[in-house]
């Protein structure tokens, strides 16, 4: 192992962050656990990045994606019919909820950000752009550049006239102790005087997650988004929800996240789990939005015939199995079981989450300041114990928690218990 991660450091950027003191390589998995190449076995809480949605070795996804390359078809390109994509796109498009919606097939969630500021700014003839705080998009140029998280922010270039929202930042002096309906009036105002102060009247969209995943798994109060887009509709600004971590079903209490602020977006993003490890992202909107391109535009292995039959038999399994159902069981089994710890350890700020998708936020016991030692060492005890977390935030203090949607409850009971040893464990050790 310390021969690879030699031979990692010597021809990867150092900025390609590493979990753990001592990196792991995860060699195998099986259904929500993976094995290292040491031989241990870990429950999966972090699904390679929300990504696993199904977990590992699928029978349904393998056999769909040898059938295809039984035919000895990898890729043909755009240029010709792909039935696999008109099928899957068929699908995405009637579960949207978007009226005659279109679909456009990418390789990645940064890729459908980009189609979707594309088709935005186009629209409205406008790079400006609104945004949230804390929020993150992509890597790209233009998606580092709606990005509202300075972890993340590698340039301050922009292709974009950008504006940035409060709506996940209660925390924050000027909102902390609102109510609801106190909090969600504030940043409606500052929305209504933002577009009257500082930009131009032909704004194109707000790009919002639902849930901030790498953000700390930071959510707007529900009806927010509601809220908001009354305010755009009497602009003219569209509206598009970046579901690339909040989609399918994750968050239990629907289909897509934007579906808790009772919204039908002008467009939305996806990506990550729909695949279930196979690269594949993509937009779904309105389809005058997505006609709207004047010039030709294409995505060589966007919605490729390997990828597509992935993910018509991921998202087959999906719905199949009611797996947001699922989510919805089994949220609370995690989430209840923590949020007690908020209370009884000094270095547990807050618990927060929706469905399989949860947040803990570690502090410094004497300060209560975010603490991202204390969310290292709480990763490197939980792997100890035989289960991966993920860690984010725009502190980098939050545990981030997203397994797999195929989770059962004694798995879930497992890992909230281990995550339970591990913050105590270190809590009595910071509080020494």
């Amino acid at each position: 192992m310390s021969d690879l991660l030699a031979r990692h450091r010597a021809v990867m950027p150092s900025w390609l962050t590493l979990y753990y003191d001592t990196p792991i390589e995860i060699a195998a998995g099986k259904g929500n656990r993976v094995t290292d190449s040491e031989g241990r076995s870990y429950l999966d809480f972090f699904a390679g990045i929300v990504t696993n949605m199904l977990g590992y070795d699928v029978p349904e996804v393998r056999e769909a994606v040898e059938r295809q390359l039984a035919r000895g078809v990898v890729h043909t390109s755009t240029l010709y019919l792909l039935r696999g994509q008109v099928e899957l796109a068929e699908k995405i498009a009637r579960l949207s909820g978007i009226p005659d919606a279109k679909v456009f097939f990418t390789n990645s969630g940064t890729e459908a950000n980009e189609t979707a500021l594309l088709l935005a700014t186009c629209a409205r003839g406008s790079d400006q752009v609104l945004a949230m705080r804390s929020s993150y998009h992509g890597r790209s140029y233009g998606t580092v550049a709606v990005t509202g998280n300075r972890v993340w922010k590698n340039s301050a270039l922009s292709p974009l006239n950008v504006h940035y929202l409060h709506g996940t930042d209660r925390g924050h002096p000027a909102f902390r102790g609102m109510s609801d309906a106190d909090y969600v009036a504030a940043c409606v105002a500052d929305l209504r005087d933002v577009l009257a102060t500082a930009t131009a009247p032909d704004v194109a969209c707000l790009i919002a997650e639902p849930v901030q995943g790498v953000g700390g798994v930071a959510m707007a109060p529900d009806r927010l988004f509601a809220a908001y887009k009354e305010v755009l509709d009497e602009h003219g600004i569209l509206f598009v929800s970046d579901e690339v971590q909040t989609g399918w079903g994750r968050t239990g209490s629907s289909f897509w996240g934007i579906g808790n602020h009772g919204v039908t977006p002008d467009a939305l993003t996806f990506a990550k789990g729909l695949g279930n490890g196979f690269a594949i992202g993509g937009v779904v909107a309105r389809g005058d939005l997505m006609d709207g391109l004047p010039a030709n535009s294409l995505s060589t292995f966007g919605g490729n015939p390997v990828a597509t039959a992935a993910a018509n038999a991921v998202l087959d399994y999906v719905l199949d199995h009611d797996l947001q159902a699922n989510a919805a069981r089994l949220g609370p089994v995690i989430l209840d079981g923590l949020r007690p710890l908020a209370d009884s350890l000094a270095t547990v700020g807050a618990v927060r989450g929706r469905g399989l998708m949860a947040g803990v936020d570690m502090v410094d016991p004497g300060t209560g300041a975010p603490s991202p030692e204390l969310a290292a060492a709480v990763l490197e005890e939980t792997r100890r114990r035989g289960l991966l977390v993920g860690k984010g935030g725009v502190r980098g203090n939050v545990l981030r928690i997203a397994p797999p949607l195929t989770l059962t409850e004694d798995e879930a009971r497992e890992g909230r218990d281990i995550l339970v040893e591990a913050l105590t464990e270190v809590d009595a050790r910071a509080s020494d």
